[in-house]
């Protein structure tokens, strides 16, 4: 578990990234190659809170905003719901296709939130082909790929986990794509926040599309456990993009995923997920026939109300390929 936070993330040396350009496709040289990353032992922090305490219940948004190509409209759309505390997914930081920005700096300052930040992946290219269109630099200044939480209230403590050091999108065993070399894995948030009914803990996550049910269901185990040891006692959202039934047959059924069962057997619930499906074609995901479940809240000890599916379009262009899920939750 990481919980040394800084303001300011260090950059990756022109060394390293000549080392990992050489090394091996292999699981060991990843895990070698992560350490020496600095940036994936951090949790940055960031922003400023507009509020004490969250009144009760707490509005809840989780949101996987592909890279975040339009900060502005994804704050305006956040704001519309009444967002208190923000799971993102995918959020850029310094990537060319992003201009450089700092997308979750960005968001939070339009919404008056703090903010904490954590890589999910150190990237060394500049993306898909469709990403390349939106590149006006030839590379990254930072090439942070990752998750954040963005909050109206100060974060108590936060915290990161790591889901794998194995180097799903760099080993060759895994099939990892040649042509957008990365260093990383999945990984999960975690912050502890007050409600006027005492505190909570948040948590954005988002498991591993380039896999199976049997390995996303050991991710999520691997942050329940986690989860329990951060905050045991504490009332739990966890919320994010959980890739159920990605990459898996036609005729799969994403509501057979072994992860559901397993977070059931440990007190959780999934009523603050609404019914339908979370994903669309957009800019950068061209599949116009291809929708999913991908999305969900899981609960533990909290009471719920109104969850929805809002539509991730403004003015008829999509932000993102995933919809935005949001809930009303208070503690029991």
């Amino acid at each position: 578990m990481i919980t040394e936070t800084v303001t300011d993330l260090p950059l990756v040396s022109a060394d390293l990234r000549a080392q990992i350009l050489s090394a091996p496709r292999t699981s060991d040289a990843h895990r070698e190659l992560f350490e020496k990353t600095d940036a994936m032992h951090f949790v940055q922090t960031g922003g400023s809170a507009n509020s004490a305490v969250l009144s009760s219940p707490v509005t809840i948004s989780a949101w996987n905003v592909e890279r975040c190509l339009f900060p502005t409209e994804t704050a305006d759309k956040l704001r519309s719901q009444g967002a208190d505390i923000v799971l993102l997914s995918e959020v850029d930081h310094g990537m060319a296709r992003t201009g450089q920005s700092h997308t979750t700096a960005e968001v939070a300052a339009q919404l008056g939130m703090a903010y904490i930040y954590g890589v999910e992946f150190f990237e060394l290219g500049l993306g898909s082909p469709t990403e390349r269109e939106f590149c006006k630099d030839t590379e990254n200044a930072r090439g942070w790929h990752g998750n954040a939480i963005l909050s109206s209230v100060p974060f108590n403590r936060v915290a990161m986990i790591r889901l794998c050091d194995h180097g799903h999108w760099f080993s060759t065993e895994f099939g990892a794509d040649l042509e957008q070399p990365r260093i990383g894995g999945r990984m999960a948030l975690l912050a502890e926040v007050d409600t006027e009914q005492g505190p909570i803990c948040v948590v954005s996550t988002h498991l591993e599309s380039n896999s199976n049910e049997t390995h996303r269901a050991a991710q999520f185990d691997i942050l329940m456990d986690a989860v329990d040891d951060f905050a045991p006692d504490l009332p739990v959202v966890i919320g994010g993009d959980l890739n159920t039934g990605n990459h898996m047959p036609p005729d799969f059924d994403w509501k057979t995923e072994t992860l559901f069962q397993n977070a059931q057997t440990n007190g959780y619930h999934w009523d603050g997920t609404a019914d339908g499906m979370t994903t669309r074609p957009s800019l950068i995901t061209r599949h116009p026939d291809r929708t999913m479940k991908l999305d969900w809240f899981a609960c533990r000890g909290l009471s719920i109300a109104s969850p929805r599916i809002i539509p991730s379009v403004n003015q008829g262009v999509p932000l993102s390929d995933h919809d935005l899920i949001v809930m009303e939750c208070a503690r029991q």
